[in-house]
């Protein structure tokens, strides 16, 4: 039985990463085509898209997504922003 669970374990673990790296691509290339045109408007350091890429490489793909979207949601006109490390 817990041979089968460490597969198990194993096979999500890969599907993670997988995931993380998918994430990890379309954020880079947004970050290539899309945000030199949209123009510097985050509050925070590092940027939003920034944060995220930290956040899904330290926390796995569910919780930095997580965590991604809430910093995308506190940066706006009513935030005085800051540092704010992953």
């Amino acid at each position: 039985m817990t041979l089968v669970l460490s597969y198990l374990w194993q096979a999500a673990c890969l599907i993670d990463r997988l995931i993380v790296w998918l994430m990890s691509l379309a954020i880079r290339l947004y970050q290539i085509t899309l945000s030199p045109f949209i123009g510097r408007s985050c509050r925070f350091h590092p940027t939003c898209s920034n944060y995220m890429l930290g956040a899904i490489h330290k926390y796995g793909s569910v919780r930095g997504c997580v965590r991604g979207i809430w910093r995308i949601c506190r940066c706006n006109p009513l935030c005085k922003g800051g540092y704010d490390p992953p």
